[in-house]
Formats: C-alpha cells, sequence, structure tokens
C-alpha cells in the first residue's frame, strides 16, 4: 500500500472509521453493512445517482430531499439517514462510494477476512464464487471474501487474486505461454 495518502482516502476512512465506531457502539454493524451494500449496488448501477453525487453544483437542501426519499424508500434506519446528511452539510457526499468502499473493508478485516478478486470472461454465479471462496478459505486457512470483475480478454477460466498471491488459469494466459514457447523455439 502506498504511504502516499491522497485527501479523499484520507477523508473516506477517516469517515469509514466514524461509522464503524459508531455502528458498533449502537450493535448495529450487520445491518449497517447490509444497507451499504445494497446501497453500493444500487449506486453502481444507476448513473443519473452517480452522477448527482459526483456533481458539485447541487444544493446541499435538493441532495438533502433526494437523500432523504431515497433511503426513505430503502427503509434504511436513522443511523444511515443522519450518516448521510453528515456527509450532506460537511459537503462530503462526493466521496461517498469511497466512504461506503472503506467502511465494508473495515469490517471484512474485523472480522478476519481476506479479500480478493475473481476476474472472469463472463459473469460467474454467486454459488459458484462462494464455492470458490470456500475452497481457497480451506486452503489459506482464514476466511476469504473475493470481489467478482469481468474481463472479456480473458476468453475463458478465471484469475484469482489475493494481495500478491495470482491464480491465472484463464485461456488468454495459456496463449501468452504457447506463443512465447513457440518463438524461443
Amino acid at each position: 500500500m502506498s504511504k502516499n495518502r491522497t485527501f479523499s482516502s484520507e477523508t473516506s476512512q477517516r469517515y469509514a472509521l466514524a461509522l464503524y465506531e459508531l455502528s458498533k457502539e449502537k450493535n448495529q454493524t450487520e445491518e449497517l453493512e447490509s444497507s451499504m451494500t445494497t446501497f453500493m449496488k444500487m449506486f453502481n448501477s444507476n448513473k443519473e445517482l452517480k452522477n448527482f453525487v459526483k456533481n458539485p453544483t447541487y444544493s446541499v437542501e435538493s441532495q438533502k430531499i433526494v437523500f432523504d426519499k431515497i433511503l426513505s424508500l430503502m427503509n434504511f434506519n436513522k443511523l444511515v439517514k443522519n450518516f448521510f446528511s453528515i456527509l450532506i452539510i460537511k459537503k462530503r457526499i462526493f466521496f461517498l462510494d469511497q466512504i461506503i468502499e472503506e467502511f465494508l473493508k473495515l469490517i471484512s478485516i474485523k472480522r478476519g477476512e481476506i479479500s480478493g478478486s475473481l476476474i472472469s470472461s463472463k459473469e460467474i454465479d454467486k454459488k459458484t464464487i462462494s464455492d470458490i471462496e470456500r475452497e481457497i478459505s480451506a486452503n489459506i486457512k482464514r476466511s476469504i471474501k473475493l470481489k467478482s470483475k469481468i474481463d472479456e480478454s480473458l476468453i475463458g477460466g478465471i484469475v484469482v487474486q489475493i494481495g500478491s498471491l495470482m491464480i491465472d488459469t484463464s485461456i488468454k494466459n495459456k496463449l501468452q505461454k504457447y506463443k512465447k514457447l513457440m518463438t524461443e523455439a
């Protein structure tokens, strides 16, 4: 990890830690984790919401109105609503996605989970991802959580990366190995 921390990463970590501590104090960590995960799925799939959050020209009042409606429709508790309100008032709503990602990462770390990425050429169902997580967890004797990504250039197979460990079973990688062998011969 780089020692050069940016304003956005420091801000995100500070707010994420504050939310984590508050959720622990109120005994609502699991509920907040679920709420934030749900929100991030919606946020990542909604271009208009992303643009709204990232656009600095909206007034604090309009941001409050929009987020009050969204959070009420999603049945989020008062702690989440107050947290979003503070982000809006302090003009930190721009960092919302980074803060939530840091918060979810912090919960995962506190649970002793290791995070990694699973990259595939096409979407993999949740059961298969869960099976892969279970298999790797059994081998490394620690709980692991994989974040799924799609890279169509892999052609087929998967790439699993956990820290500096990389398992690459992609067709792209195999073709590159064959190409190297053929050029050396």
